[in-house]
């Protein structure tokens, strides 16, 4: 289905703006490696060893390789779908399960964007104990201030900010390659082997299965060039920059996490504070490896931060253009700036700022739910692979329907290791947002829900009561 036309104006250009494939591609970099990166030894230290982190890589890059290779197919086999994940989850099941999968992407989007602003705020605390670990009011004022500087900067145009995203990206990849190359430099064979396992009080399966989540936070950002996919010269551009996009990045994230193995012992990994590569860099190379890192990291999640913005608002702007979100998220400016969308993503983002004041761990809550609201949209997108698949039942397909299985399969592995837990935090900022669901159909004077949608809506309202009656008890802690 493709998004209701506008009519060109002062708030509708008449046509998009176009990037190159090698803009495209930094969309999926420059969006997939941000925070998460930095965090990635003592995360996975935590968890398991060496064993277990193969394993673990090997599970979440041939998963997330098979949903990759979803969105490259989607994008060239349904090029009228030229909303990413909102458009497939809506063409393959319904309008509202579009809006949910474009309300949990933005959600997710923007409680990311906050762990963004918890992580430079919490790693400077190491140097300025005003700050904690980002969750003091000083740092919230600090955050706060980002979130809108980075509004007026995205308000000036999308070309602009994709340039900019461009050189960040270049920028913050290369000190992750220096970390490599000086902790290769150090790597003691022995330290490596004694490395080798984990807790011997859990079992393999186990320690992988708590690793999942931290690999999807990592790899989220797959999808940038889908969802951006309305500013591509060409569709097959959104197929190759996705693939050269995810194949780059992780590269990058296995040597990150089995190199850092090889330098201290996982336990004292495993107890760094974060973002731990800078605590590893600094057992390999001396102090001045901290303070490298500290500056790479900044670079990057400011970089992160705006591809994550850009893509944000790029959902919210597609669903409200066919129609099931209200009629101001389709505001654009004269430079292609989704204006409605940005500022209701911006709102957010300092809501949540407030939350963080609260919040017990504030750092491993944004990270696990920013995880789970994403997982939603990764499911539908294979699932509606799967059935485009099924309805086609050629021949020459099987190809399209092996790796729609397989992406569907790992999807559904995901959603379990996620666990009960996160997925009905999620019910409980995806179901309230229904409202702009509704005002958006009865705006268009449509149906607001067909019987399958309202028992669906129905489910979620009942899971969002659960999990908001948990959080009152206080057995589910946030």
């Amino acid at each position: 289905m493709t998004p209701a036309p506008t009519a060109p104006g002062p708030t509708a250009p008449a046509q998009a703006t176009h990037v190159s494939l090698l803009t495209l591609s930094t969309f999926v970099v420059g969006s997939m490696i941000g925070a998460g990166v930095f965090s990635l030894p003592a995360t996975f230290a935590e968890s398991t060893g060496v064993a277990g982190t193969l394993i673990a890589w090997a599970i979440a890059g041939g998963g997330m390789f098979m949903l990759a290779l979803v969105f490259q197919r989607l994008a060239v086999r349904r090029p009228d779908l030229d909303a990413g994940i909102f458009s497939y989850a809506k063409e393959g099941f319904g309008n509202y399960v579009g809006y949910f999968a474009a309300f949990g992407y933005w959600a997710s989007a923007c409680v990311g964007n906050v762990f963004y602003w918890v992580f430079i705020t919490g790693t400077l605390g190491a140097v300025l104990p005003a700050l904690g670990e980002g969750n003091t009011p000083l740092a919230v004022a600090i955050s706060s201030a980002g979130i809108w500087l980075f509004y007026v900067l995205i308000r000036r145009g999308v070309r602009e900010a994709a340039a900019l995203n461009r050189i960040v990206t270049i920028a913050k990849t290369v000190p992750i390659v220096v970390f490599v190359v000086l902790c290769l430099t150090v790597f003691d064979p022995a330290v490596f082997a004694a490395n080798w396992s984990g807790d011997p009080g859990t079992g393999l399966g186990e320690q992988i299965r708590t690793t999942m989540l931290v690999t999807v936070f990592v790899f989220i950002g797959i999808e940038g060039a889908t969802v951006n996919s309305r500013h591509a010269r060409r569709r097959s551009d959104v197929g190759r920059a996705t693939v050269l996009g995810f194949l780059s990045v992780l590269a990058v994230f296995a040597s990150v996490t089995v190199v850092s193995y090889g330098v201290i012992p996982r336990a004292e990994i495993a107890g760094l504070r974060q973002p731990s590569m800078g605590g590893v860099l600094e057992a390999a190379v001396g102090g001045w490896g901290a303070a490298f890192i500290g500056f790479a990291l900044v670079v990057a999640v400011l970089g992160a931060y705006l591809a994550w913005t850009l893509m944000a608002a790029e959902v919210l702007l597609s669903a409200a253009r066919a129609g099931d979100l209200p009629r101001f998220l389709r505001r654009t400016n004269a430079k292609d700036t989704p204006t409605g969308a940005l500022t209701l993503s911006s709102l957010l983002a300092q809501a949540m700022l407030v939350v963080v004041l609260f919040a017990q761990n504030a750092f491993d809550a944004a990270l696990e739910l920013t995880s789970a609201l994403a997982l939603i949209p990764f499911f539908l997108s294979a699932a509606f692979a799967l059935k485009l698949a099924v309805q086609d039942g050629r021949r020459g397909r099987l190809g399209d329907g092996i790796v729609a299985v397989l992406a569907t399969l790992y999807t559904l592995y995901l959603l379990w290791a996620a666990g009960a837990t996160y997925l009905l935090l999620c019910l409980v900022i995806i179901v309230p947002g229904t409202i702009l669901f509704v005002i958006g159909r009865r705006q268009q004077r449509a149906r607001v829900f067909t019987p399958l949608e309202a028992v669906l809506f129905a489910l979620a309202t009942i899971g969002a009561v659960v999990a908001v009656v948990l959080i009152a008890q206080g057995i589910i802690a946030v």
